[in-house]
């Protein structure tokens, strides 16, 4: 996949899931900022579909 498609897709899917997200908000105001990130990074399914997008992306520019 195009590396700019990718980009894209990325900035589509934090725009629809993850401005606002309810769980990242209150785990903010529960634990701390740090904590809603990692929750975001291990648990959440967007947050883990991101991840796989930057690790293709990675792979694609160590190739060219």
């Amino acid at each position: 996949m195009e590396r700019k498609q990718l980009i894209r897709e990325i900035d589509e899917m934090t725009d629809t899931y993850c401005e606002g997200c309810l769980v990242k908000q209150s785990l903010t105001k529960e634990r701390s900022k740090t904590n809603a990130h990692r929750f975001c990074i291990t648990q959440c399914s967007i947050g883990l579909r991101i991840q796989r997008m930057g690790e293709v992306m990675m792979q694609d520019s160590k190739k060219g």
